[in-house]
């Protein structure tokens, strides 16, 4: 999906956080948003997500040259991960496979897509661990899985490997690598590490007074 936003803004009480954003996102490829805190990073991915409503402007997704409707088949096409991952107090087998069962999947799929996942995010021998035991990265990788699970053809990390040790940082940011090159789909990731935005490649962009600028 190609994803087009225009002239977005946002205003929270008094402070403008989006102004005229514009900017235009090619299908498949890989973008990292970088910017200082506040500055509106992930109230735009929120936005272009179809999370939240924006002020003023339009968020458009195209198939080819198609405009989607922002209905929920559209939506199901769309994932976010966000720093803070709540998970549901059951394993991490059944966490991962939620979103596969509300969109219908046979039982016997469920189980070999859950294998596959849990195993490129390095926790296959966590699948019967109850899910709210697991540390902080881990708990990030589980966000991860129960997002590439369902095959999204847009995917939004906001600042996937904060506040979570060097070990499960190399851990996501491998497996982040590998969507890139094995998944066809439009990748965003928000960091404030310009080393780690190069470390995952695509095009650098900067949020700077509510507006997309390329690096």
């Amino acid at each position: 999906l190609t994803l087009e936003l225009i002239k977005i803004s946002k205003q929270y009480n008094e402070n403008l956080v989006l102004k005229d954003c514009s900017y235009t996102f090619a299908a498949g490829k890989s973008y990292t948003l970088m910017g200082p805190n506040g500055s509106g990073k992930s109230t735009l991915f929120r936005i272009a997500a179809l999370l939240e409503k924006s002020d003023g402007g339009e968020v458009k997704y195209f198939s080819g040259t198609e405009l989607k409707l922002p209905d929920i088949r559209l939506r199901r096409l769309i994932t976010m991960v966000f720093p803070r991952v709540g998970v549901f107090n059951s394993t991490v087998f059944a966490n991962v496979a939620y979103g596969l069962k509300i969109r219908g999947a046979k039982r016997t799929d469920v189980k070999e897509r859950v294998a596959e996942i849990l195993a490129k995010v390095g926790l296959t021998h966590k699948a019967h661990q109850q899910a709210v035991t697991l540390s902080s990265g881990e708990t990030m990788r589980l966000g991860l899985a129960r997002a590439l699970v369902i095959n999204p053809e847009v995917l939004f990390l906001d600042e996937p490997t904060a506040h979570i040790d060097k070990a499960n940082t190399e851990i996501i940011e491998d497996c982040i690598r590998r969507i890139r090159e094995e998944q066809a789909l439009t990748l965003f990731i928000i960091t404030h590490d310009p080393v780690q935005a190069d470390r995952l490649g695509g095009q650098k962009l900067l949020l700077r007074e509510g507006k997309v600028i390329e690096c």
